[in-house]
C-alpha cells in the first residue's frame, strides 16, 4: 500500500542495525549484540498503539459518522383527524337549524271547501271547512271568509309547521226563522299566493 493513500499512516524508517526475525514481527533484534528488544510502535495515539498501516477504531468512527436520528413525525395529522368529526357534527346541526330559512318557502298546492250538511233545517248551523294542501314548509296562511249575506270575516292567519302538508280552516254559519235560501260561502286565500274557492248549501224551513 502506498503510504500517501492513508492520511493516518505514518511509516518509520528502521536503521540497518535492526532486523525483524521471521515469525517474530513484534520483537526486534539488534545486529552485533543479538539482544532482543520489544518492538516500539510506529505511532502512539492516546492509548492506541499502531504497528504499521491500518485504520484504528477511533479513525473508523471519525471516517463513518453515525446517521442522525430522524425527527419524530408531526402530530398535526392526528390533531386534524381528532377534530374532523366534531366539526362535521357542528356543520350538520347548523344546516338543520338553517334549513327552515334557507329552504323553499310555503306554497299552496290545492284548496277544497265543503259544507255539512248541504241542506239545513230550521235553526240549523252549517259547518264549512276549507282544506288547504301545502308543500309541507313552515309558514303562515292568510285568509278570509266571505258569506253571500254580505258579511265577511277579518284577515285570519293559520301557522303551519315543517312537515305538515294540510291545514283545515273552519267557518260556522247559523240560520234562524222560516224560509228557503241558497247560501254561498267563499274562502279567499290571501298569502302566500291568492286563491279563491266557493261552496254552496241550502237552508229550508217551512
Amino acid at each position: 500500500m502506498n503510504p500517501q493513500d492513508d492520511a493516518e499512516y505514518s511509516a518509520t524508517v528502521l536503521g540497518s542495525h535492526w532486523i525483524v526475525r521471521p515469525g517474530q514481527d513484534r520483537t526486534l533484534v539488534e545486529q552485533g549484540t543479538g539482544e532482543e528488544r520489544p518492538a516500539r510502535p510506529d505511532r502512539v495515539e492516546g492509548s492506541v498503539l499502531r504497528f504499521g498501516p491500518g485504520v484504528t477504531a477511533a479513525v473508523a468512527h471519525r471516517t463513518h459518522p453515525a446517521p442522525a436520528a430522524a425527527p419524530p413525525p408531526s402530530p398535526a395529522p392526528r390533531r386534524l383527524r381528532r377534530h374532523a368529526l366534531p366539526a362535521l357534527v357542528l356543520l350538520c346541526v347548523l344546516a338543520y337549524l338553517a334549513w327552515p330559512r334557507l329552504g323553499p318557502p310555503l306554497e299552496v298546492r290545492d284548496v277544497a271547501v265543503t259544507a255539512r250538511p248541504d241542506v239545513l233545517g230550521c235553526g240549523g248551523t252549517a259547518h264549512i271547512t276549507g282544506l288547504v294542501t301545502t308543500n309541507g314548509r313552515p309558514g303562515t296562511l292568510s285568509y278570509r271568509w266571505v258569506r253571500s249575506d254580505g258579511t265577511a270575516s277579518g284577515v285570519l292567519k293559520e301557522v303551519t309547521v315543517r312537515g305538515r302538508q294540510q291545514a283545515r280552516l273552519h267557518l260556522r254559519w247559523t240560520f234562524q226563522g222560516t224560509g228557503h235560501h241558497t247560501a254561498r260561502a267563499e274562502l279567499r286565500i290571501l298569502a302566500p299566493a291568492p286563491r279563491t274557492l266557493t261552496t254552496h248549501f241550502t237552508y229550508d224551513c217551512p
